[in-house]
């Protein structure tokens, strides 16, 4: 375990946690790893939801399908993100969405109840991880309405506008670069890619952003139907 310290320490889970707590957490926490290659499913939609992962190497995504098969990407995960906490917290019978390896990648899986409940040797740092845990899911809670407040915008323009717009802000920058290729930011917004295609060719034509690959810059801060302007 000791290979994966340096990342597991950027990890909000052992956040404030000595190195000596996190070894000993590792153990008491019978903590796994896992390697998965590209496309490979950590979990799967369905599955009762009973492990927290947190990506060692390589990315993973969060995605979502309907009932036609039409995927909807909720997030890219990196070294020292957390997935899963929500679910198996709340203790839910079938995980609603499915984490694929994007690339050949490795996971540290831990039993949610072990971080939950107190073990029998009363270790200090139980109260430490469930107050991190805490903050995590209230962090994701706020992504997730984030999400919601791009994706209920009516039309492909709009949904891309306020999510460029809210990254620029995230990064106090009118130039940034999003965790997204093109098929992955359609998928994010919920629109076809060649669509989006379109409209980011349509608004460089007007000089109202930049874009290369997954760079963006924003020229016209202004305020598009509804969405705010930025305030740094």
């Amino acid at each position: 375990m000791e290979k994966y310290f340096e990342v597991l320490c950027m990890c909000p889970l052992f956040r404030d946690m000595a190195h000596w707590e996190l070894t000993k957490a590792l153990r008491c926490l019978n903590a796994r790893v896992s390697s998965f290659e590209k496309g490979e499913a950590v979990m799967n939609e369905g599955e009762p939801a009973k492990y927290v992962g947190i990506v060692l190497t390589g990315s993973f995504q969060i995605v979502r399908a309907d009932f036609f098969g039409n995927r909807s990407m909720i997030a890219n995960l990196v070294p020292g993100e957390l997935f899963g906490e929500s679910f198996a917290c709340a203790g839910v019978k079938a995980v609603p969405v499915s984490v694929l390896a994007s690339e050949a990648a490795e996971v540290m899986l831990i039993d949610c109840l072990k971080i939950c409940h107190s073990c029998s040797n009363a270790c200090q740092f139980h109260q430490q991880m469930i107050y991190n845990l805490l903050q995590i899911v209230a962090a994701k809670n706020l992504m997730f309405h984030q999400k919601i407040e791009v994706t209920s915008k009516r039309t492909t323009h709009e949904k891309l506008m306020a999510y460029l717009m809210l990254q620029a802000k995230q990064f106090g920058s009118l130039e940034f670069e999003i965790p997204y290729d093109r098929q992955e930011l359609a998928d994010y917004l919920e629109v076809e890619r060649s669509g989006l295609s379109a409209e980011i060719g349509k608004l460089r034509r007007q000089g109202v952003i930049e874009a290369d690959r997954s760079r963006f810059k924003i020229y016209k801060p202004l305020k598009y139907k509804g969405i705010a302007a930025i305030d740094f």
